[in-house]
């Protein structure tokens, strides 16, 4: 008797374990498969993600190889970089109507921030998230046409207490007809607190205009210094052009301060 009881409970404890690795595999993939489907339709890009790696007992993850594509037009390969980057959830939150997310940590990111002048790919991206997400400006439906159903209505709700983003680099890349180049320069650290903490929660989308108004920003204020010594450095304008040159650059300077003034 003694002994069946011993393999019987070798055997629970063996069930139980796999069922965990099955359910945490299932949900890893179940992970990467929302981030390269749904993330498309709200940004409008490509999304790739190499892996995700959840555990349902501890609630801590990882993802790896996160790659945000560039919008139509722009040259650049991607617009967003993340080598690796790490969160911390409460797991029972997983079966309530908001997911309790403690932390996302994004480490090392690479920016790729691409402008003409007129436009620049974070602003495109995010507003297309905007539109998306019902928060943009979206047009309004026609005559004896249903409206169509926004992200912003459906689906479970999140709460991320922190989202930080250090070490990473803004690679700045001017496309202007006047002149082109690159310039690499640190990107400041970004720290969000409490999203969604003090209410029903924020949608996917909501989430995802929040972070990317928070890169947006600090990268076209640093950014336009880069911008300034890309242009001075190649406007290919021979030096006795006089104020020719001197026009040129300073119709860059325009135009960020245009870009800056965009919300």
């Amino acid at each position: 008797m003694k002994k069946l009881i011993v393999r019987l409970l070798i055997a629970l404890v063996v069930v139980v374990i796999l069922a965990l690795v099955a359910v945490g595999l299932f949900l890893d993939g179940a992970v990467k498969k929302g981030v390269e489907t749904f993330g498309p339709r709200l940004t409008k890009v490509d999304i790739k993600l190499q892996s995700v790696s959840l555990s349902l007992l501890s609630g801590s993850g990882s993802l790896k190889g996160l790659v945000v594509g560039n919008p139509e037009g722009f040259k650049t390969p991607s617009a967003i970089s993340v080598g690796t980057a790490t969160l911390a959830l409460k797991p029972g939150s997983l079966l309530s109507d908001k997911i309790i997310i403690k932390s996302i940590n994004i480490q090392g990111p690479e920016i790729t921030y691409e402008t003409d002048l007129r436009h620049d790919n974070l602003s495109k991206i995010l507003s297309n998230v905007q539109e998306a997400s019902g928060g943009g400006g979206q047009q309004p439906a026609k005559p004896n046409e249903p409206a169509q159903p926004t992200e912003a209505k459906a689906g479970r709700k999140l709460e991320v207490d922190e989202f930080v983003i250090t070490g990473g680099q803004i690679h700045v890349t001017l496309t202007s007809a006047l002149g082109g180049g690159a310039e690499t320069i640190p990107l400041p650290e970004i720290r969000l607190q409490d999203l969604g903490k003090d209410s029903a929660g924020i949608t996917y989308g909501e989430l995802l205009e929040l972070v990317l108004k928070a890169i947006r920003e600090p990268v076209l204020k640093a950014a336009s210094g880069a911008v300034n010594n890309i242009a001075k450095g190649a406007i290919n304008l021979p030096m006795d052009t006089g104020g020719l040159r001197t026009n040129a650059v300073d119709t860059v300077t325009r135009g960020l301060g245009g870009l800056l003034k965009q919300k």
